[in-house]
């Protein structure tokens, strides 16, 4: 999705310390579950009026089963390159009541035997239809027995009469402000075990310099705009490296570069299907090709490779030749067919 739209995906996940083989805790899943029985006309019916909200919500917390908390969150930075925290529970809370603790252990187990004989099966089918009625009932009433403690412990549980906790916009804005970091580039990238992306700036197809030097030699043969401009221009001095910008930290975030992680090192054909140059810059039009019949689509409005600039032209500027193109203030010459090459996904 993120490819073919051009937008930036922002894992948010709600902060917990997680156990060894669970990225949340039992504290969380109690939390969760108190949550979810205090809603009204859920549109998925997951709320208070649904008989089996406890087998639901025991199915969503194993989806992350046997990953410890580092685990997760280095997957979530890993493949998005940013992290955002909801706070969820308070630092300095009493620790779990016994017969929460008990009320959960007991659904575990259940479920565990549950889907060993059944699999994906609904509560309401198979062996042990009566022992999931008894304890949906079970987890209910301790969940009620303990909401003062539940909502004491919640970090962003909305001010009421009854406790006075952090507000919930408190959190929102916690969120918010993270997000804005993470827009602005301004993010500091959790080292991982994998990869640590904290000095990465972009992400670009990198380009044989030699094949591009090849190209301008042939365009400049077949066409007396393209010799007239190229014959001048010191390329071998200027044209040491080739590459089309997929992602900038900068103009695009942190985890726009990030995204390109799942495609790194590995070979796209790139098509280069014009020149545009004015006396200032000029730049191949590029387009993308596909890694495993996965389109590689750059967050660059305009895919190209910049091959020369004059003094004092920062590279960026060659951004702006299809609008100066269309002010005729630039020339284009096309190339016709297209000239295709391979480079390689890179973050530098």
């Amino acid at each position: 999705m993120c490819h073919s739209t051009r937008a930036s995906a922002v894992p948010v996940i709600p902060d917990s310390e997680g156990t060894d083989s669970n990225p949340f805790a039992l504290d969380a899943l109690a939390v969760f579950m108190f949550r979810v029985l205090q809603r009204d006309n859920h549109p998925g019916n997951l709320d208070k009026s649904s008989p089996n909200v406890g087998y639901v919500m025991l199915m969503f917390y194993h989806l992350y089963d046997g990953k410890s908390r580092k685990y997760f969150e280095d997957e979530l930075v890993e493949r998005f390159g940013s992290l955002v925290k909801i706070p969820l529970l308070k630092p300095d809370r009493s620790p779990l009541p016994a017969s929460l603790i008990s009320v959960l252990e007991e659904g575990l187990n259940l479920y565990n035997l549950h889907t060993k004989r059944h699999g994906r099966l609904e509560s309401n089918k198979g062996s042990y239809v009566q022992e999931w009625a008894k304890w949906e009932k079970k987890l209910r009433d301790t969940l009620s027995a303990n909401a003062e403690y539940l909502n004491s412990i919640q970090f962003m549980a909305r001010l009421t009469a009854v406790s006075c906790q952090v507000p919930f916009e408190f959190a929102v804005q916690q969120v918010l402000e993270q997000l804005r970091k993470i827009a602005k580039g301004d993010y500091t990238i959790p080292s991982t075990e994998k990869r640590k992306l904290g000095t990465v700036v972009f992400a670009a197809v990198d380009l044989p310099v030699a094949e591009i030097q090849g190209i301008l030699n042939k365009l400049s043969g077949m066409n007396s705009k393209a010799e007239a401009f190229l014959e001048d221009k010191p390329m071998d001095n200027f044209l040491r490296k080739a590459h089309v910008t997929l992602a900038h930290k900068k103009s695009h975030g942190v985890s726009a570069v990030a995204s390109y992680g799942l495609y790194l090192h590995r070979q796209v054909p790139v098509e280069l299907n014009a020149l545009l140059f004015t006396d200032k810059m000029a730049a191949l039009q590029a387009q993308l090709g596909s890694i495993e019949d996965e389109k590689i689509v750059s967050k660059n409005e305009w895919p190209h490779v910049t091959i020369w600039t004059g003094e004092g032209v920062p590279p960026k500027e060659a951004n702006t030749l299809p609008q100066l193109l269309s002010e005729g203030k630039a020339t284009v010459v096309e190339i016709n067919p297209p000239l295709t090459v391979s480079g390689t996904v890179e973050f530098y």
